[in-house]
């Protein structure tokens, strides 16, 4: 018993097993809301360069002429372009996300992206939006909070090593 109080600071600390569990949901935390942030703008930003790059490019009429010069309007419009790498980063940050996370808090936390292009959309591209919108994008915030106020895993991972043996 002496030995404990003698042993220098750093070699008393004792270690309880909910404290690993707290820094690894921590972490969890922070890589999972960091991940749904680049998901987030990643997808506004496409969908915004998307919008912009097809009003440039006018209405397409659905005949087989309207087609192809749409056609050929998108894959020589460097907008389309630019909107195109970011919707690739949305993937991507989509992907990693659901490798760790659970769908059901991943679908409804990147929800937030739908506040986020209605705002971009009234100072970015001028568009109006009506009060019953506002009220609409209101609602999928609040649904947005309570959902990050949960864990983003509620399963747990089997290991490979597990599965392998």
């Amino acid at each position: 018993m002496f030995w404990f109080f003698a042993a220098p600071p750093a070699t008393r600390q004792l270690s309880f097993p909910y404290n690993k569990e707290m820094h690894r949901d921590h972490r969890l935390r922070l890589k999972t809301f960091f991940m749904i942030l680049i998901m987030v703008a990643c997808a506004n930003a496409g969908d915004l360069f998307l919008k912009r790059g097809m009003t440039r490019i006018g209405n397409v009429p659905l005949t087989a002429s309207g087609l192809q010069h749409a056609f050929l309007a998108t894959v020589t419009s460097p907008t389309i372009w630019l909107a195109i790498l970011f919707l690739i980063g949305f993937t991507t940050s989509y992907m990693l996300l659901m490798s760790w996370a659970d769908y059901s808090y991943v679908m409804p936390a990147g929800a937030f992206g739908y506040a986020l292009v209605t705002l971009l959309a009234v100072t970015v591209l001028h568009e109006s939006v009506s009060p019953r919108r506002w009220i609409g994008v209101a609602l999928i915030c609040a649904g947005v909070l309570t959902v990050g106020l949960t864990k983003p895993r509620t399963t747990d991972v089997i290991n490979d090593q597990k599965v392998a043996a």
